[in-house]
Protein backbone atom coordinates (compact mmCIF):
# COMPACT_ATOMS: atom_id res chain seq x y z
CA UNK A 1 0.00 0.00 0.00
CA UNK A 2 2.78 2.28 0.71
CA UNK A 3 4.55 1.80 -3.01
CA UNK A 4 1.30 2.39 -4.39
CA UNK A 5 0.83 5.80 -2.14
CA UNK A 6 4.33 6.65 -3.14
CA UNK A 7 3.86 6.04 -6.97
CA UNK A 8 1.12 8.26 -6.97
CA UNK A 9 2.88 11.08 -5.16
CA UNK A 10 5.76 11.07 -7.33
CA UNK A 11 3.43 11.12 -10.51
CA UNK A 12 1.57 14.46 -8.84
CA UNK A 13 4.60 16.20 -7.86
CA UNK A 14 5.80 15.76 -11.84
CA UNK A 15 2.53 16.58 -13.50
CA UNK A 16 2.49 20.02 -11.29
CA UNK A 17 6.28 20.36 -12.13
CA UNK A 18 5.50 20.55 -15.58
CA UNK A 19 2.28 23.05 -15.34
CA UNK A 20 4.42 26.30 -14.22
CA UNK A 21 7.06 26.28 -16.91
CA UNK A 22 4.20 25.23 -19.27
CA UNK A 23 2.28 28.44 -18.28
CA UNK A 24 6.00 30.13 -18.42
CA UNK A 25 6.18 29.59 -21.89
CA UNK A 26 2.76 30.93 -23.16
CA UNK A 27 3.55 34.18 -20.90
CA UNK A 28 6.73 34.69 -23.03
CA UNK A 29 5.43 34.10 -26.40
CA UNK A 30 3.02 36.52 -25.46
CA UNK A 31 5.52 38.90 -24.26
CA UNK A 32 7.34 38.25 -27.32
CA UNK A 33 5.79 40.98 -29.33
CA UNK A 34 6.41 39.13 -32.89
CA UNK A 35 2.66 37.62 -33.21
CA UNK A 36 1.09 40.10 -36.15
CA UNK A 37 -2.54 40.21 -37.09
CA UNK A 38 -4.47 38.37 -38.67
CA UNK A 39 -6.18 40.71 -41.26
CA UNK A 40 -8.10 37.98 -43.31
CA UNK A 41 -9.24 34.41 -41.84
CA UNK A 42 -10.21 31.42 -43.35
CA UNK A 43 -11.83 28.78 -41.25
CA UNK A 44 -11.01 25.26 -42.37
CA UNK A 45 -13.54 22.91 -43.62
CA UNK A 46 -14.34 19.71 -41.26
CA UNK A 47 -12.70 16.89 -43.26
CA UNK A 48 -15.11 14.53 -43.74
CA UNK A 49 -13.48 11.35 -42.63
CA UNK A 50 -12.57 13.20 -39.59
CA UNK A 51 -16.59 13.57 -39.11
CA UNK A 52 -17.27 10.41 -39.64
CA UNK A 53 -14.64 9.52 -36.58
CA UNK A 54 -16.17 11.53 -34.74
CA UNK A 55 -12.42 13.05 -34.25
CA UNK A 56 -11.89 16.30 -32.20
CA UNK A 57 -8.30 17.80 -31.42
CA UNK A 58 -6.02 20.70 -32.36
CA UNK A 59 -3.90 21.21 -34.92
CA UNK A 60 -0.55 23.35 -34.12
CA UNK A 61 1.52 25.25 -36.76
CA UNK A 62 4.11 27.83 -37.59
CA UNK A 63 3.39 30.11 -40.52
CA UNK A 64 6.28 32.14 -42.20
CA UNK A 65 4.34 35.56 -43.00
CA UNK A 66 5.99 37.63 -45.75
CA UNK A 67 6.53 41.25 -45.11
CA UNK A 68 3.11 41.83 -47.28
CA UNK A 69 1.49 39.72 -44.58
CA UNK A 70 1.05 36.69 -47.36
CA UNK A 71 2.14 33.41 -46.10
CA UNK A 72 5.01 32.10 -47.12
CA UNK A 73 5.45 28.72 -45.77
CA UNK A 74 3.69 26.01 -42.86
CA UNK A 75 5.31 24.26 -40.92
CA UNK A 76 3.26 21.47 -39.42
CA UNK A 77 4.13 21.32 -35.07
CA UNK A 78 1.26 19.00 -34.52
CA UNK A 79 -1.89 17.61 -34.63
CA UNK A 80 -4.06 14.40 -36.05
CA UNK A 81 -3.17 13.70 -39.96
CA UNK A 82 -6.56 13.64 -40.65
CA UNK A 83 -6.86 17.53 -40.11
CA UNK A 84 -3.43 18.28 -40.65
CA UNK A 85 -4.34 19.32 -44.43
CA UNK A 86 -7.70 20.85 -44.02
CA UNK A 87 -5.94 23.28 -41.57
CA UNK A 88 -3.41 24.22 -44.01
CA UNK A 89 -5.75 24.86 -46.92
CA UNK A 90 -7.01 27.45 -44.69
CA UNK A 91 -4.13 28.69 -42.96
CA UNK A 92 -2.64 29.08 -46.47
CA UNK A 93 -5.42 31.66 -47.36
CA UNK A 94 -4.63 33.62 -44.28
CA UNK A 95 -3.50 37.19 -44.56
CA UNK A 96 -1.86 39.46 -41.64
CA UNK A 97 -1.08 43.32 -41.59
CA UNK A 98 1.79 44.75 -43.32
CA UNK A 99 5.45 44.39 -41.39
CA UNK A 100 8.75 45.79 -41.90
CA UNK A 101 10.23 41.92 -42.58
CA UNK A 102 9.16 37.90 -42.32
CA UNK A 103 8.03 36.84 -38.98
CA UNK A 104 7.22 33.38 -37.61
CA UNK A 105 3.52 33.10 -36.42
CA UNK A 106 2.46 29.99 -34.16
CA UNK A 107 -1.30 28.98 -34.77
CA UNK A 108 -3.35 26.35 -32.92
CA UNK A 109 -6.62 24.96 -35.52
CA UNK A 110 -8.92 22.93 -32.80
CA UNK A 111 -11.77 21.05 -34.59
CA UNK A 112 -14.86 19.78 -32.60
CA UNK A 113 -17.59 17.92 -34.49
CA UNK A 114 -20.40 19.71 -32.93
Amino acid sequence: MTNRRAVALLVLLWAAALIPGHSLAQQQEEQSGSKRKVVNRVVPAYPQLARTMNLKGTVRIEVLVAPNGVVKSVSVKGGHPVLVQAAENAIQKWRWEPATHETHEPIEVSFDPK
